[in-house]
């Protein structure tokens, strides 16, 4: 059928309406996450083998990141129960550098690819530590720049490189496309959650899962701080 110019404006305004009213229902869960002991020093590590590649930078372990302003980094935070929520389809990537695994957490969403990328043009050796998902065991020659990944189940799987038994790191596999990782200074940001009362999920390496309970405003921002305990 053909559209009136009349007929074109109202569907314009009825769309325009439906646009501004879905983001009119929906706010911002954002906050800070920090570490309520004094800040350790990170540990430095040693490296053992390729050093004209691995020992170009100092490396520290990276399981227990914490701020000057006690801000922790490396913290999953996610909003569960969020009605009709995907899984991200957007592909990630987590690169090998310096024989450092880069991000030392890597958020990937269900059945999304994951490229593991080999920038040092030396042999590494990929081993997963999982429960849901299948474990893998694999070279990555210097030939091999990309091996891609997926998972179908979400979990927090350990990674690390048999040939440098320093690197370690984590894939933290989502089921839900609201969630964030903090940065370096513990701050987290989660955009466009619908409004409504949820359970925010903390996720660390070391100190483990917190939840809290947390209400959405339409077109609103709410607050999701926490503070874990010292070890």
């Amino acid at each position: 059928m053909r559209t009136t110019r009349t007929t074109e404006t109202w569907l314009a305004a009825v769309l325009g309406g439906m646009v501004l009213a879905t983001f009119a229902h929906a706010g911002n869960v954002g906050g800070s996450v920090k570490y309520a002991g004094a800040a350790p020093a990170p540990t430095k590590l040693e490296v053992t083998k390729d050093h004209a590649v691995c020992a170009k930078e100092p490396k520290v372990v990276e399981e227990l990141l914490v701020g000057p302003n006690k801000g922790l980094r490396n913290v999953v935070v996610s909003v569960q129960g969020v009605a009709g929520a995907k899984a991200p389809a957007a592909k990630a990537a987590l690169d090998q550098k310096g024989c450092h695994f880069n991000p030392h957490v890597t958020v990937v969403g269900v059945g999304a690819a994951l490229d593991i990328l080999n920038n040092d043009g030396i042999l590494h050796n990929l081993h997963t530590y999982s429960t849901s998902n299948a474990a893998f065991n694999e070279a990555q020659p210097k030939f091999k720049k990309v091996m891609t990944k997926t998972f179908a189940k979400p979990e927090a799987i350990r990674i690390a490189c048999d040939v440098h038994g320093w690197m370690a790191g984590w894939i933290v596999v989502t089921d839900t496309p609201y969630v964030a990782l903090t940065d370096d200074q513990g701050n987290f940001s989660i955009k466009d959650v619908p409004a409504g009362t949820y359970t925010v999920q903390f996720w660390h390496e070391k100190l483990g899962k917190q939840t809290k309970q947390v209400t959405v405003a339409a077109a609103g921002d709410a607050k999701a701080d926490l503070e874990y305990a010292a070890r």
